[in-house]
């Protein structure tokens, strides 16, 4: 299962906590409001037509790629999807979702950072955690 979120929505030190290098961390208000000041640009939040867009997107990209997609939910502010295993490197994985993503909301006049840096996984070594992983992404509101 793969995550990763819009730009500026989900900063490190949020007080939801964070994930940085697969550890979770809590909140921490002056680390947010360090990054909040680093951004380059407002923070963003996807509309329903953009969701729309980016998944179609990325249902296209794992397809061209022969991958299955097991689930996929694309929020206003982060994307996690489940795909079946696949030998090429995840942060490969990652970055032609992303891409394919950013790309299909460039087609329609979107510019500027959509993606924050980075992702989280959480690999899924048996039936019964790929079942709660994508009850989870399905569970999401799914587009």
């Amino acid at each position: 299962m793969l995550t990763w979120t819009t730009y500026g929505t989900w900063l490190q030190g949020d007080e939801r906590g964070y994930v940085k290098n697969g550890a979770i961390h809590p909140a921490n208000k002056c680390l947010k409001r360090a990054n909040k000041q680093l951004q380059l640009q407002e923070a963003v939040y996807l509309s329903e037509e953009q969701r729309e867009i980016v998944r179609k997107a990325i249902i296209e990209e794992a397809r061209t790629r022969g991958q299955q997609v097991c689930a996929l939910s694309v929020e206003a502010n982060h994307v996690h999807i489940v795909l079946e295993y696949s030998p090429q490197p995840i942060g490969r994985i990652v970055a032609l979702c992303k891409n394919a993503g950013r790309m299909g909301l460039k087609a329609g006049g979107i510019t500027g950072r959509l993606w924050t840096c980075g992702y989280d996984k959480r690999f899924c070594f048996d039936w019964q955690r790929l079942g709660r992983r994508i009850k989870y992404v399905r569970g999401q509101n799914p587009t």
